[in-house]
């Protein structure tokens, strides 16, 4: 995915992101993207597809806090999923975030181990079979919660957190 007209908004997650902003839950995106390293895209491509998606958002009222992403190829830093430089960086920006405090969801085995390696409470999206990458598997293994979809996950979540103060 190098531009804006790659991307896909799949089903329920702006309603999802809505949902937790409304929350007042803090939205953070971090993700690793190689394809800067390998040369595929550019950061400011990245960045430019965050501040669509962000646009998006806002025209139904919702929003995410903070994007983060490693440039980086694999041992080349300590930003890289599961190593924890980019939760550093979003608490750099946001103090209040405790890993302790905080749900990883993610599709991935690199963000279930981020999670599991903070202390996070992880959560697998287990969606589409044909669309999953590899180590899908032991990702659903290791993850604390499954679900089909970012909607249900941050509904299911919602449902068993105690009332916020």
């Amino acid at each position: 995915m190098t531009q804006w007209s790659d991307f896909k908004v799949l089903p329920g997650v702006i309603e999802a992101i809505g949902l937790l902003n409304r929350t007042g839950i803090c939205v953070v995106v971090i993700s690793n993207q190689r394809g800067i390293a390998l040369g595929l895209y550019t950061a400011e491509d990245v960045r430019a597809i965050h501040a669509s998606f962000q646009k998006m958002l806002q025209a139904s009222g919702a929003h995410v806090d903070g994007f983060y992403f490693c440039p980086h190829d694999k041992g080349q830093c300590n930003c890289r999923k599961p190593l924890p430089g980019l939760f550093e960086m979003a608490v750099a920006d946001f103090p209040e975030i405790t890993a302790a405090s905080s749900v990883m969801i993610g599709d991935s085995k690199s963000d279930i181990e981020f999670g599991r390696r903070l202390g996070m409470t992880t959560v697998f999206i287990d969606g589409d079979p044909q669309k999953q990458k590899p180590g899908a598997e032991t990702a659903r293994e290791l993850a604390d919660l499954r679900y089909p979809s970012l909607f249900e996950a941050v509904n299911g979540l919602l449902a068993h957190m105690p009332p916020r103060e």
